[in-house]
């Protein structure tokens, strides 16, 4: 039996013995007799679920009487406080069976001396008396003991596959309290928890908060935390919680400023490691289950010998961080702890090397952790991986099944702590295409969803506006969240060009079902006919030129118009209908360190650049390959008319000539010739 059946069926026993307890307290049996079949949760324990009726009974001119049920779900409890939040400013003025305070808006409610205990499936009742002016709207939510009361049951501890997969979906809270020195300082505003609660709302059940403690805490040999940092951390994570979530908390950028040091300063970087996790775990201890440590972000090492030195140096801090997790009580001794593989890379000797740390332990309470952001090629558009091809998704599906082979299969769940495309960002338009990335991003759902991973996707502000707390693609998320639970159906390409004159000629797709149905398109509300507007012959879905024609419209360069392939699951695909005539360029001088090329577009976006001296071999940056990374050697300008060559793509090219291929979306072609003489470039088409 697998250790995760062992805990399922330690948690079925556990429910039976709950549900006799409930029955003989019902009956009139003492208390006491009921501790031969469950243990007694201690006092401050959270809460593993809940439910909380809330009724006004009576309610008159500026007052009202209010009833409370709080129903306990999970575990015995002993010792309870009950929070909430008046949502129209009333006031508690009297109260009866409960301690009731108030700070501002926010209430709790803690048992009287002769009720402190809830057994499981037990309920206890308290009320009070209150004032109210304008309305009475009853509060809607309510957190046990730190835990939301949502009429569900939260993991048993222990049970670590379950609490991993409660987790699923998860995001990130990225370039925030991880930014260095501040909050701020990577331009992201201050956490809110109306941002939490956004996030909470889309469907996120956790969030991991990547922390960088280096530039909040003391000299050696204490290295004593800000108490201004701790409790801004505290707040947060107190926030997540109250809003249902669970939150990873982690040793972020630790890892590169002063961990990576380890191998030539074993000492003091040891001390300073267990110092902060020493400080963190205290602070924390007595914080309900939904909070998780993870031991380090991306751990990295500096003058090893190799990859087994690093296994091995990293073995020794996640077993220091276990050691002093679990040894310093309370909820730590049972709370999840996540493991890193060096680098969190997925590479099997680096999976193999955890495992064995995991062996070691002999903790059922540990996930393990990697990070994927694809292919590095076509994460980043460099060596002509423009497109979401078999080799881009064989390298997901390759290191999936591998997290899954060596960890899911034995029972340790994994997470998987971030994920995204290294380059996508809405600050860089065209790294990658849009399409492409949708068809990464539902690959990623069905695949991480079918080999049993919790995805965590990285995001420091490129998804979620968090000043407007809107999505900045709302199809892109609208994708992400599809994925957490169905597949969708995508095409070769999201997009279909037409000339600026002349005859429209049909345009084709190939359809990509995903074990889906194709069920038509539509454009706005309206349905297109079939066999007039397109046909589908097996998988090749065309459009006809009457149909383009009248969704082409006045055939202005760009979008034109938007239609949906609608499929029986899933998202629609969206196929933009673009009107477009072959880019033009113009001559140019310039440096090697502002060097733009004047540009027609013409309706066109640029998918990626070759550049290679007269001789055929490769030129500039990355000469394994023709192919230059996009943005970071390379970017257009559409609002000025330019292609922009970077001084870090001049900055190993060699003086003399050389001719640069800018491949376009539509197919287009053009080939420019650069000629650099020491500082001074030189362009043209001829």
């Amino acid at each position: 039996m697998s250790s995760y059946s062992m805990s399922k069926a330690r948690r079925r026993l556990g429910a039976l013995a709950g549900a006799l307890a409930a029955l003989l307290v019902t009956g009139g049996i003492t208390a006491t007799a009921t501790a031969t079949a469950t243990a007694t949760a201690t006092a401050t324990q959270a809460a593993q679920g809940c439910r909380v009726d809330y009724a006004v009974p009576a309610q008159w001119q500026g007052g009202f009487t209010a009833s409370v049920r709080v129903t306990n779900l999970g575990d015995p409890i002993s010792g309870w406080n009950l929070g909430w939040v008046f949502p129209s400013g009333q006031r508690v003025t009297q109260s009866w069976n409960a301690t009731v305070t108030s700070s501002g808006d926010r209430v709790t409610a803690v048992h009287a001396s002769y009720n402190p205990s809830i057994p499981t499936g037990a309920t206890v009742s308290f009320g009070f008396n209150g004032s109210w002016a304008g309305t009475n709207t009853a509060p809607t939510a309510f957190t046990l003991n730190g835990v939301t009361c949502t009429g569900d049951v939260e993991p048993q501890p222990g049970d670590a596959m379950a609490a991993v997969a409660a987790m699923q979906p998860g995001w990130n809270l990225g370039n925030t309290l991880d930014a260095i020195p501040d909050e701020t300082s990577w331009g992201n505003p201050l956490t809110t928890r109306a941002l939490l609660h956004h996030v909470r709302s889309q469907g996120y059940r956790s969030v991991r908060l990547p922390i960088t403690w280096s530039n909040h805490h003391g000299p050696a040999p204490d290295y004593a935390i800000d108490p201004v940092w701790l409790d801004r951390v505290r707040e947060v994570v107190d926030w997540s919680l109250a809003e249902g979530l669970s939150v990873v908390v982690n040793l972020h950028h630790d890892s590169w400023q002063w961990i990576s040091n380890y191998p030539g300063d074993r000492a003091n970087v040891l001390a300073r490691y267990r110092a902060l996790w020493t400080r963190i775990a205290t602070a924390f201890r007595d914080h309900p289950s939904g909070l998780v440590f993870e031991s380090v972000n991306e751990p990295q090492f500096t003058g090893t010998s190799g990859a087994e030195e690093d296994d091995r140096l990293l073995h020794e801090l996640n077993t220091e961080f276990h050691r002093i997790v679990r040894g310093s009580g309370g909820g730590n001794a049972t709370r999840l702890l996540v493991l890193p593989t060096v680098h969190t890379s997925a590479d099997q000797a680096r999976l193999d090397a955890l495992l064995a740390t995991y062996q070691e332990l002999r903790d059922t309470n540990i996930a393990a952790t990697v990070h994927f952001y694809g292919f590095w090629p076509f994460s980043v558009n460099i060596a002509g991986f423009t497109r979401f091809n078999a080799e881009v998704e064989q390298d997901l599906v390759g290191t999936f099944d591998r997290v899954h082979n060596t960890f899911v299969s034995r029972g340790i769940p994994v997470v998987i702590g971030e994920w995204a495309l290294l380059n996508y960002d809405h600050n860089r338009p065209g790294v990658i295409e849009r399409g492409e990335f949708l068809k990464f991003i539902e690959a990623v759902g069905h695949h991480a969803r079918t080999r049993g991973l919790t995805t965590m996707i990285w995001d420091a502000g490129q998804f979620l506006d968090r000043a407007g707390l809107r999505w900045r693609d709302q199809g892109l998320h609208d994708a992400i969240k599809s994925g957490w639970t169905t597949r969708s159906g995508t095409a070769s390409a999201d997009r279909v060009h037409l000339p600026g004159s002349g005859a429209i000629p049909a345009k084709s797709l190939t359809l990509n079902p995903n074990g889906t149905t194709f069920r038509g398109l539509r454009h706005g509300g309206t349905e297109l006919v079939r066999g007039t507007d397109y046909t589908v012959s097996g998988t090749t879905l065309t459009l006809t030129p009457t149909a383009l024609t009248r969704l082409a419209g006045n055939r202005a360069h760009g979008v034109n118009a938007t239609v949906e392939a609608r499929f029986s699951q899933g998202v629609p695909w969206p196929i933009d209908i673009i009107t477009s005539d072959p880019p033009t360029q113009a001559a140019a001088t310039g440096t090697t360190t502002s060097f733009a090329i004047p540009t027609r577009f013409n309706g066109d976006q640029l998918a990626t650049m070759e550049a290679e001296y007269d001789d055929g071999s490769p030129a500039g940056p990355a000469n394994w390959t023709p192919f230059k990374e996009f943005w970071q050697h390379f970017q257009p300008d559409y609002a000025a008319g330019t292609l922009i060559l970077k001084p870090e793509f001049f900055a190993e090219v060699d003086d003399g000539r050389v001719t640069l291929t800018f491949h376009f979306w539509s197919g287009a072609r053009i080939t420019y010739r650069i000629t650099k003489d020491g500082g001074a470039v030189t362009g043209g088409t001829g």
